[in-house]
């Protein structure tokens, strides 16, 4: 994984949370144009940011092949590479000789991947369903106010990382925000199925989360990779609800390849890159935002209207992560390995 400072990780995430909050506007343009069903349009959110990458991580593949070159030259001396695999009949880095270390250094790396897509085709499926059955308002504040309480009992467990009693004030002061900021509309309605749909997408989500946290991966592959199972996954779903648009070709490839670009490989790219350096606790509060970038595209780009108790919801939720952050930088989290 590219480690970064806690600073920057703090800014990766902090700006992946905000252009993740612009991809429901890219979303509803391609509703609106196309006449897609929410699945159709995370499977062309993750074939767009597959195929974003794709050229990227070719680019990646030939700077390092030229550095292997350059280096192998007579005269200069080449460093000693870090490896997890070596040759059969000598120990590896995770301490299983030979062939052995080799399948598990694979199983690692793939596993980790494969695992990622598929939490992440839960994730958005999930939410569509708790969307379907409960509305959009409490679908949100319960998928997006569930996944910080998840991460934060299994990095406890799994990670040995601590919030304290400030983090953890911090913590519940934002997700008292968010509930003020998406429940702006009045009363919601509940339902029980709904209520499960979000609870999965929020868990699978905090997989996602702490899967990235735990294990180092280079953030380019990690995210190709995850977007190419994801868009597997939801493939066969997509192409039962329809596949391709019905409306104006323009307007919806336009949309595809915005949501493709911004909110889905870039904002992931850098929220893989920022977990190298931030608690994933700290992060899933930070992804807490999402909701406050996506209520101001409303207002600017739709006419929709604040009430005070959105804006004091919207206050309150980035107060607390601006204090979850200070903390983070005067106590920042050990960088995985």
């Amino acid at each position: 994984m590219t480690h970064v400072s806690v600073r920057r990780g703090l800014l990766y995430v902090s700006f992946a949370a905000t252009a993740w909050g612009t991809g429901g506007a890219a979303g509803a343009m391609l509703r609106l144009s196309g006449g897609l069903d929410p699945v159709s349009i995370s499977f062309w959110r993750f074939a767009a940011g597959a195929a974003t990458l794709l050229p990227i991580l070719h680019l990646i593949g030939r700077n390092r092949g030229r550095e292997t070159r350059r280096t192998a030259r007579p005269g200069l001396r080449r460093p000693a590479p870090v490896r997890d695999i070596r040759l059969p009949g000598r120990a590896t880095a995770s301490g299983i000789p030979g062939v052995g270390g080799f399948v598990l250094a694979g199983v690692r790396r793939y596993g980790r991947i494969a695992a990622t897509g598929v939490a992440m085709a839960v994730c958005q499926t999930a939410y569509f369903a708790a969307v379907a059955s409960s509305g959009l308002a409490v679908a949100t504040v319960v998928t997006i106010g569930a996944t910080p309480v998840f991460v934060a009992a299994a990095a406890r467990l799994l990670l040995g990382e601590r919030l304290g009693a400030a983090g953890l004030g911090s913590a519940a002061v934002a997700l008292a925000g968010l509930a003020m900021l998406v429940l702006d509309g009045g009363p919601a309605s509940f339902s029980a199925a709904g209520t499960g749909w979000a609870l999965l997408s929020a868990a699978a989500y905090a997989g996602v989360t702490l899967l990235n946290r735990a294990f180092s991966a280079e953030p380019y592959a990690a995210t190709f990779g995850g977007f190419a199972v994801g868009g597997l996954c939801l493939l066969p779903l997509a192409l039962s609800g329809g596949l391709f648009p019905d409306g104006d070709p323009l307007v919806f490839w336009a949309a595809v390849a915005y949501l493709g670009v911004v909110p889905t490989a870039l904002a992931y790219v850098l929220f893989f890159t920022g977990l190298g350096s931030v608690r994933a606790t700290t992060a899933s509060v930070i992804s807490l935002v999402e909701p406050v970038g996506a209520a101001a595209i409303g207002i600017i780009a739709f006419g929709e209207r604040f009430t005070a108790q959105g804006v004091a919801g919207a206050a309150l939720l980035l107060a607390a992560v601006a204090l979850l952050a200070l903390r983070e930088r005067r106590e920042p989290a050990p960088v995985t390995g």
